[in-house]
């Protein structure tokens, strides 16, 4: 189980991060930036204030790293939200129940128009989300939504609620190939303030979700924390050592991570800290050194210029030719989940990253029956 990674994350909980940062120097953080194995408290040396000042460095390395094991490609992939309705009252999410928005679930007719609108642009790997209400969202009905997608699409990915071991292996075996599930933050108590009633309630069953998804089988794995929920070196440093967990404990599944910055939505929350550009290249190229072999993704919350010049400094994954409305790739008539920054269309980030050297990858997956 996932008692022991539990542990260790109560152990840097109690951790004096400032004291450690106050006691860094340049000898440490060149020593950490070329460490060969590096250790966990040389990586949360890279996320230090002092390690922004060598943020050239950082970048240099981390593109050599990740052209080594991934070569100079990006895969693309695009998300499809097929429910919005949700029991929970997340306080930064545009879905909260408490929010007076507009609730649709597509039907299965819905979903295959949506299916068909997007596979125009060539994507073959779709993530496909709803809001976290498993009474209208049910199992039964994701599994009917999945049958459907995968008529045209290599890869299907879900964020969705948590659900058991026996619930991730019956959506593996109609053809889920990944999951994503993001823990928000890794602070306990900031958690169940930032989530007051709701199943998500329960941060120990999401924080193990993604050992049950691993065990049902799925492939991919990824996680991520929503930067601005509190300062990010700490949330960053926790969601790293989970993913450095989950590559150790199961080594045939690919472990990736994402950086999501929070973005304008329904509801009146605002970000307890600011997370700028400097300090998301630094967390990237961090991660990239530390973990060599997990995927970053880079979602359209970024803004266009940002997202362009981060392509070669560990990027794996980005998405393109999005929307967060339910059916919002052929109507844009329900409440977003919140508001993107990229809006470009899938061929102009395949231009995009042409243009920057690299090769834009459609599909690398094919489920069979």
């Amino acid at each position: 189980m996932i008692s022991t990674f539990y542990k260790k994350i109560e152990q840097y909980r109690k951790f004096d991060y400032k004291s450690f940062f106050n006691n860094l120097n340049s000898c440490t953080i060149e020593n950490a930036i070329y460490s060969r194995n590096m250790s966990e408290l040389e990586f949360l040396t890279l996320l230090s204030p002092l390690a922004e000042n060598y943020l050239e460095t950082l970048a240099q390395k981390a593109q050599q790293t990740t052209i080594k094991h991934f070569g100079k490609t990006i895969q693309l992939y695009t998300p499809m939200y097929i429910s919005n309705y949700c029991n929970n009252e997340c306080l930064y999410c545009g879905f909260n129940r408490e929010n007076n928005i507009k609730r649709k679930q597509l039907t299965f007719d819905e979903i295959e128009k949506e299916s068909k609108e997007i596979v125009k642009s060539n994507i073959k790997h779709i993530l496909v989300l709803t809001g976290s209400a498993r009474n209208i969202a049910t199992p039964k009905y994701i599994l009917g939504a999945v049958k459907v997608i995968k008529r045209y699409f290599s890869s299907i990915s879900i964020e969705i609620y948590p659900m058991d071991q026996k619930g991730y292996k019956s959506l593996f075996a109609a053809g889920v190939d990944g999951l994503t599930i993001y823990q928000e933050t890794y602070d306990e108590e900031l958690y169940a303030k930032l989530h007051p009633s709701g199943p998500k309630k329960n941060y120990h069953y999401r924080l193990s979700a993604p050992d049950r998804g691993c065990r049902a089988g799925i492939r991919r794995i990824n996680l991520g924390v929503l930067l601005g929920l509190k300062d990010w070196r700490e949330d960053v440093f926790l969601a790293t050592l989970h993913c450095a967990y989950l590559q150790n404990k199961y080594p045939s599944t690919e472990i990736s991570i994402s950086l999501p910055r929070i973005r304008s939505h329904t509801g009146s929350y605002t970000p307890h800290a600011s997370v700028a550009d400097k300090n998301m290249v630094q967390i990237l190229t961090a991660f990239r050194l530390f973990i060599p072999r997990s995927g970053i993704n880079i979602s359209t919350r970024e803004e266009p210029l940002f997202r362009d010049n981060i392509i070669p400094l560990g990027t794996t994954n980005m998405s393109a030719g999005c929307t967060t409305a339910v059916g919002g790739h052929t109507k844009d008539d329900s409440t977003k989940q919140f508001e993107i920054a990229d809006t470009r269309s899938v061929k102009e980030i395949e231009k995009l990253i042409y243009n920057k050297g690299y090769q834009p990858i459609f599909k690398d997956w094919q489920y069979l029956n």
